[in-house]
């Protein structure tokens, strides 16, 4: 009989008896109260908890929308369908403090606390137009037909919607220029500007209250200079002066407001528009304005609040007559005042402006307009004809004597 192997080693194991009987046993069932505390192992898995079960979908979502976008913005791209981007990265927009004083905007708030809107009242209702600060003292100039036909009493908005009353201090009709006063401290008077240092082409502003909208901004540029203007209403005075036109926006209430140049500084006082409307009918801005110089409109302006009235610069010549234009080719003078300044200058009745200072006469209104142009005083180069002759002659113009 071959020996069992659970046997065979029976005899050299130390710990087992191989006489001990063998038998099974039962445990008994415990006694109640006596069982053991649960254990649990804390490695084990076990049921997962609310927040867990909610916390996959979200994880599942937010990959399944990126990697969708992430696709979706990669076959666009390469198929062309999204590949145009409109815009730059977004920034932030400049504010007006960071705008370049230079700049429009820059100009524009530099100048339009010094900007006031003018309103009239007169028999015929109340007028309206635009003027600007001369002085921290509180002269506001303006157009003389904004203040024509009132009472003598004015009030002036200023940017800030604020009002003052103001007086008038005097006018000039034939120069369309007028002062009124308000009495208010802290006025921030305009800068003014050279207008003989202007030329064509010059980027311009027109600044006012147009059809009863306050500080209004138009921008443009200075079409031509010397332009001569002259208007006025039925059985009223009529205006003279040699304008600088603009194609800047202007229309009615822009009177007497101020064009400024790039710099801010006032070059000209808006007066007068040309529209293609029948007379009656309300006119309306095409792009042709015209100011008058601000060389001119200061010097009244002086003149005004130092005496009361205007100089009015003259050549002591009358224009007019039988060949007073003779169709481009210059002005003829119909007769010269004695001892008046073309007379002491050799010029005779007969004789034929061409120039003055340069500038082509081709119409009378242009040597009336561009003579007052200037300063009594000043010395003008007049080029003229007699017979076939050309001559020079230099003139020193006066003030009229009234």
């Amino acid at each position: 009989m071959t020996a069992s192997p659970w046997w065979s080693d029976a005899l050299a194991d130390p710990w087992r008896d191989p006489n001990a009987p063998t038998a099974v046993v039962i445990p008994a069932a415990p006694v109640p109260g006596t069982e053991p505390e649960p254990v649990t192992d804390p490695d084990a898995p076990g049921r997962p908890k609310l927040h867990q079960l909610m916390l996959i979908p979200l994880v599942a979502a937010l990959l399944a929308g990126t990697l969708g976008g992430a696709l979706g913005y990669a076959f666009a791209v390469r198929g062309g369908a999204a590949g145009t981007v409109l815009g730059a990265a977004p920034g932030s927009a400049p504010t007006l403090a960071q705008r370049p004083p230079e700049s429009l905007a820059g100009v524009a708030e530099r100048v339009l606390p010094s900007v006031v809107t003018v309103r009239v009242a007169g028999v015929g209702g109340t007028s309206e137009g635009s003027g600007f600060i001369a002085s921290a003292d509180g002269h506001v100039i303006t157009n003389d037909h904004v203040v024509a036909g009132g009472t003598g009493k004015a009030s002036v908005i200023f940017n800030d919607g604020s009002s003052a009353s103001a007086t008038l201090v005097g006018q000039d009709p034939e120069s369309d220029i007028a002062v009124i006063k308000v009495s208010r401290t802290g006025l921030r008077p305009v800068e003014f500007g050279d207008s003989d240092a202007l030329a064509v082409g010059d980027p311009v502003l027109a600044i006012g209250s147009p059809l009863s909208l306050a500080n209004t901004v138009t921008a443009g540029i200075v079409s031509a200079l010397d332009r001569t203007m002259h208007a006025g209403e039925p059985g009223g005075p009529i205006r003279y002066y040699a304008a600088i036109q603009t194609d800047a926006a202007v229309n009615h209430g822009n009177s007497g407001g101020p064009l400024v140049d790039a710099a801010g500084r006032v070059i000209g006082v808006n007066s007068t528009i040309k529209s293609l409307v029948a007379d009656g009918q309300e006119a309306g801005n095409i792009g042709l304005a015209f100011a008058i110089p601000i060389n001119q409109a200061k010097r009244i302006t002086q003149d005004i609040i130092g005496t009361g009235k205007a100089r009015r610069t003259v050549i002591g010549a009358q224009v007019g007559g039988p060949g007073s234009g003779s169709g481009g080719s210059g002005v003829r003078l119909a007769a010269v005042e004695p001892a008046g300044p073309a007379a002491g200058a050799g010029l005779k009745a007969g004789d034929v402006i061409l120039k003055l200072n340069g500038r082509p006469m081709t119409e009378p209104t242009d040597l009336i307009a561009l003579v007052r142009k200037y300063a009594p005083g000043s010395v003008v180069t007049v080029e003229y004809r007699r017979g076939s002759d050309r001559q020079n002659a230099s003139v020193t113009l006066a003030a009229d004597a009234k």
